[in-house]
């Protein structure tokens, strides 16, 4: 029996509702008073998502806050990554409690431990369970002071907190250091792949994008999200260019129904093609490439272009995430709600045109470099996300009591 195992070997457990064991208290809207400086943190669904990193301030204390008050979001869209979690407050005086945050006070702390209490409930799947993943999710008082609590011993409770404390702290290290570690590749990788397309124009050919010898675009046809099925014929939307595509594909997230892609008469990229998107909501956003990789065709949404090339298309569109390619379209980029570029501005772009061998040599480095900073299965990423699954097993072995004392 491990010293885990012991620790919970025939504790006993008294279950009560949180509203039997705490006071809830609503937050109030602080839209008048916020600035940028003022004494008082506001907390909003935001600042509890980001662990405090991300802040509003309020020189008025509307709703008073105090230690060990435990806040919780009440409000989140569908899937929400920010429903239900948890914010233990450590000090008198330096919050103020914005609309839909709840904030839980325990009413007895020689029975119930206010940091014990916070680990149960952050993100607890007895309130999770309310969002449908359809629409907003909006707790209500009564479903909060509903979900049930397990109430060992405060020591008990104290020994649990040590020990996710330690965790805790571990995690949010070893984290830290695997980031900044994630930070340093992937600015190495930048460094690296702006390095091999700075090549001589005495020795190596550059040509304008839209130069007929390399490359042709072609614009996409409008379609809508609504349109997007689970099977079906491949598309690439254009808002999946940002979450979802990276420097080649050869697999889509989404598809259409091949009725619809006939009577729309919707445009297609083959094999071997780039899909550039062409729209956003910042300059920054617009250009980046695709190289489309399988075997049947991929219909292109309208605020995409397809690039049929001559060149290696990885060697396109590791190029179109280039400072040097961004510094030349930007010009050409028309601002506004969502900035746009149209082919003439994109074609204007000047890439470098070196040998297939040298093209095919560039895009194997780029390549080692995007699979160790960018792969979910391999590299840092997989190490950050293999640490909080470690640490979300042993909270959950930690804070899971038997439930043969529950009363129905």
């Amino acid at each position: 029996m491990n010293y885990l195992e012991k620790l919970l070997d025939g504790v006993g457990v008294e279950w009560k509702t949180l509203g039997e064991v705490t006071d809830f208290t609503n937050g109030k809207g602080h839209e008048k008073g916020i600035t940028e400086d003022g004494k008082y943190i506001v907390v909003n669904s935001k600042f509890i998502s980001t662990n405090g990193k991300v802040a509003k301030f309020s020189d008025e204390q509307i709703c008073p806050l105090f230690c060990e008050d435990i806040l919780i979001v009440m409000s989140d869209l569908p899937n929400g990554k920010a429903l239900a979690k948890t914010f233990l407050v450590e000090e008198n005086d330096k919050y103020t409690l914005n609309q839909r945050i709840g904030a839980i006070r325990v009413k007895d702390s020689n029975i119930l431990f206010p940091k014990f209490l916070n680990y149960f409930l952050n993100r607890t799947p007895q309130l999770l369970k309310f969002d449908d993943g359809a629409s907003q999710t909006n707790l209500r008082k009564d479903q909060i002071q509903s979900v049930i609590i397990p109430i060992p011993s405060v020591k008990i409770q104290q020994k649990i907190v040590a020990i996710l404390d330690s965790f805790t702290e571990l995690t949010a290290e070893l984290t830290a250091e695997l980031t900044a570690e994630l930070t340093a590749r992937k600015m190495q990788y930048s460094y690296y792949r702006e390095k091999l397309y700075l090549l001589d124009k005495n020795k190596v050919q550059h040509l304008p994008m839209d130069d007929e010898s390399i490359g042709v675009f072609q614009r996409g046809k409008r379609f809508v999200k609504t349109d997007l099925i689970s099977e079906g014929v491949p598309v690439i939307h254009y808002g999946e260019m940002y979450t979802h595509y990276g420097t080649w594909t050869d697999k889509t997230k989404s598809f259409l129904s091949k009725e619809l892609v006939k009577n729309k008469n919707l445009r297609v990229a083959n094999k071997g093609d780039v899909v550039i998107v062409a729209a956003g909501e910042t300059i920054e956003d617009i250009g980046m490439g695709t190289a489309w990789l399988g075997d049947e065709g991929v219909v292109v949404h309208d605020a995409c272009f397809s690039y049929k090339t001559t060149l290696n298309p990885k060697f396109v569109a590791y190029f179109t995430r280039t400072k040097q390619f961004h510094d030349q379209i930007k010009k050409h980029i028309s601002s506004g709600k969502i900035s746009a570029i149209n082919a003439k501005g994109l074609g204007k772009a000047i890439i470098p045109v070196p040998s297939k061998e040298e093209q095919e040599r560039i895009v194997a480095i780029l390549d080692k470099f995007d699979i160790l900073t960018n792969s979910i299965s391999e590299g840092l990423p997989k190490e950050i996300e293999l640490r909080k699954k470690q640490y979300e097993y042993y909270r959950d072995l930690l804070l899971t009591f038997p439930k043969e004392n529950l009363e129905e």
